[in-house]
């Protein structure tokens, strides 16, 4: 049997046109607005490098704190290859504070996309010693949750200047979140005691079938974290319900997964990724795929993705059946 669902959450990628770009990001706010007073749980927001989607979340999440003022605000992910550790940890702490606690960082690590076009115009004269592992988030780890960053702390004139990073948020540390898509890193993720995004695109190590990957990560986690079983995990799956919408939409929705079906049949590419199949139908014939997936039935969270080409119109309509259909068929609220 499944677990309860505790929390529902959305991910958006926040897309826009190149030549109105305040309009998709007003569009953003509006549908983390419309979350909140749908009694969604969190809202999450993709990260896009020189693409025509959010760039910049944690401005994107700032404004946010200001319109909400109970749903939780995350990340999945920000790409650690294109950050300062140190600076980042200021920028999350800051927003946390004046979220009043509600931010849920997702990192991942990695060289940034495109590195070789990308790497002299992000790091013009460091990119041969970049470190794009895992050690990246650590040292954010250690800067969020309060580790000094500097052996010097004290007063010089009239400026006292501290050894960690300020604003300090005591309770961001246990909110970060990391995005795997291997057992490598999910276990990583428990070891050094964050929380698990698991992934939409895995790969393909032990097995081919989607559902059982995302499980080995899970249980691969939880093994390793010191909360054991206890451990948070959030499940991210592109589900679209279909019960409140027009003709139109359902044709729309159908042939958007239709386009997309034939990359989750078999591991993708020299590294064998996996993509997740998209969910599409009533919220009945989801929640009943829903609890027949292996590692659905293992959380109690879920963060599910908004497709990325749609209308704004079409967003409310996929986000309010979820809150008012699909969440009480999965259990929702707990």
């Amino acid at each position: 049997m499944s677990r309860p669902l505790r929390k529902l959450g959305f991910l958006t990628i926040g897309l826009f046109e190149e030549a109105d770009p305040r309009a998709g990001h007003e569009s953003t706010l509006d549908i983390i607005e419309l979350g909140e007073q749908l009694g969604f749980d969190s809202a999450w927001v993709r990260h896009r490098h020189l693409q025509f989607g959010i760039s910049s979340p944690v401005a994107v999440l700032a404004a946010a704190s200001q319109r909400t003022r109970r749903i939780e605000l995350g990340t999945a992910v920000i790409p650690m290859g294109w950050e300062n550790p140190l600076r980042l940890a200021e920028d999350l702490a800051t927003i946390d504070i004046l979220s009043g606690g509600r931010l849920n960082p997702g990192l991942s690590v990695g060289p940034p996309m495109h590195w070789d076009q990308v790497k002299d115009a992000l790091y013009p004269d460091t990119a041969d010693a970049e470190d794009f592992s895992h050690q990246r988030v650590r040292r954010l780890l250690d800067a969020v949750r309060g580790e000094p960053v500097t052996d010097f702390r004290g007063t010089e004139g009239f400026e006292v200047f501290s050894d960690r990073v300020q604003p300090h948020s005591p309770g961001l540390g246990r909110r970060l979140w990391y995005g795997a898509g291997s057992l490598g890193s999910a276990r990583w993720a428990g070891e050094n005691g964050m929380n698990l995004l698991t992934s939409s695109v895995v790969k393909a190590e032990e097995s081919e079938d989607f559902a059982e990957i995302q499980l080995s990560h899970i249980r691969t986690f939880r093994a390793h974290h010191p909360d054991g079983d206890g451990a948070r995990v959030s499940q991210g799956l592109v589900v679209i319900p279909t019960d409140s919408a027009t003709a139109g939409q359902r044709a729309k929705y159908a042939e958007y997964a239709a386009k997309r079906t034939p990359r989750t049949t078999a591991p993708q590419g020299p590294a064998r990724m996996m993509f997740a199949p998209d969910l599409v139908g009533t919220s009945a014939e989801i929640a009943e795929r829903l609890h027949a997936h292996a590692a659905f039935r293992e959380v109690d969270e879920v963060a599910f993705a908004l497709p990325f080409t749609f209308e704004h119109a079409d967003y409310v309509q996929i986000l309010t059946d979820i809150a008012t259909k699909l969440g009480p068929e999965l259990g929702w609220p707990a």
